[in-house]
């Protein structure tokens, strides 16, 4: 057998883009279907848990080829026969194996992200995803429901107590709230202020909280009154003819009313406390990704730059993967943006970018 002769960030980015072919997906810590990023396996590559697309067709392609082994603890990736990298396996945690009193799993209220990151999606549900003509074509929020893998509204007393038993149990770290948007003005940062006072009280857990902007910049010190230190508000496509193609509901949100809304989150939160998404690979051209990072870095929010994964049953599922010789070029650009503006991930007190398990950007700042 050959040994490995790629370096672990390099796999990393490709494994992102390409997915990989696995045979045996009932092992390890895996996600399909459901808000934000999905249809992945953490993998861990050296010190790094990343989320590498496993579950979607499109990984089905992948030059790529993973090998469990018979314990179910580590996998072979091969590639043309060839062996070139060796992951683990995070196991299933503790947390997932209790239930509340009513009989509603934990895993159902929030999950394990990478290693040591707890997510949630408070409300299963958004104002755009039943409409074709709003909704955002890249998105799964509905999918975990109707298979029964979550429940519609997680209440704040449900996620104080999962929160409470997956630090005690599995270490967590720190915590993900995001929401489907509800057609409230606050676009979801009210039930957001709710859960995190309620995770707050019973647990000392960082909390990231992620929503569209809200209609009144009043709520960002709400939020953080609540016990968020962290927010993330996701641009997702940063060039209006992809974001009215892609997501033709959020693009009536305009890119300006984010960015009034970045700086009034940054005053509240501090420089890199405030973050967004950006998924590179869904048509915005390489310059203008990186123009746009540079921007949001020059105010203190970090563009967190993910290449963008095709989920199985969205309009998006037969979308051409990344490429990733365009991350590639992408990465060092984004990374100078953030040395030059002081912004790194690891200053981050909770949230998607602190964790950086779906992009391989971590390298490069």
């Amino acid at each position: 057998m050959n040994a490995p002769s790629r370096q672990p960030d390099d796999l990393l980015s490709e494994l992102q883009c390409h997915g990989v072919r696995w045979q045996d997906q009932s092992t390890g810590l895996s996600r399909r279907g459901g808000a934000g990023p999905s249809d992945h396996k953490a993998l861990t590559l050296g010190a790094r848990t990343a989320m590498v697309p496993v579950l979607n067709q499109a990984s089905l392609d992948s030059p790529y080829e993973a090998r469990p082994s018979s314990d179910g603890d580590l996998a072979l990736i091969f590639r043309e026969g060839r062996q070139v990298g060796q992951v683990e396996l995070p196991g299933v945690p503790k947390f997932y194996a209790r239930s509340t009193a009513d009989g509603i799993p934990y895993w159902k209220i929030a999950t394990l992200h990478s290693r040591d990151v707890l997510a949630t999606t408070l409300l299963q549900h958004c104002i755009r995803m039943n409409d074709a003509a709003t909704s955002c074509q890249f998105c799964a929020i509905g999918q975990s429901l109707v298979a029964g893998k979550t429940i519609a509204r997680k209440r704040p007393a449900q996620l104080a107590e999962v929160a409470k038993a997956a630090v005690e149990l599995d270490g967590v770290k720190h915590m993900v709230m995001t929401t489907g948007t509800p057609q409230t003005r606050d676009r979801g940062a009210a039930i957001l202020c709710e859960a995190a006072a309620a995770v707050t009280a019973a647990v000392d857990l960082p909390i990231q909280a992620q929503c569209e902007p809200p209609d009144e910049d009043s709520w960002f010190q709400r939020l953080k009154d609540s016990g968020v230190v962290s927010l993330g508000m996701h641009l997702e496509a940063v060039t209006e003819p992809v974001r009215r193609k892609i997501m033709p509901g959020k693009a009536e949100v305009p890119v300006s009313r984010y960015f009034e809304a970045f700086e009034a989150a940054v005053e509240v939160f501090g420089r890199g406390q405030v973050s967004t998404y950006i998924l590179a690979g869904l048509g915005d051209p390489e310059d203008a990704i990186a123009e746009m990072s540079e921007r949001l870095a020059a105010i203190g929010v970090y563009p967190f730059v993910v290449p963008f994964v095709p989920i199985d049953g969205t309009p998006l599922a037969h979308h051409p993967k990344p490429d990733n010789a365009l991350m590639q070029r992408l990465y060092p650009r984004i990374g100078a943006s953030l040395r030059r503006h002081g912004l790194h991930s690891d200053d981050i007190r909770a949230g998607c970018a602190k964790c950086g398990a779906c992009s391989a950007l971590k390298h490069h700042e």
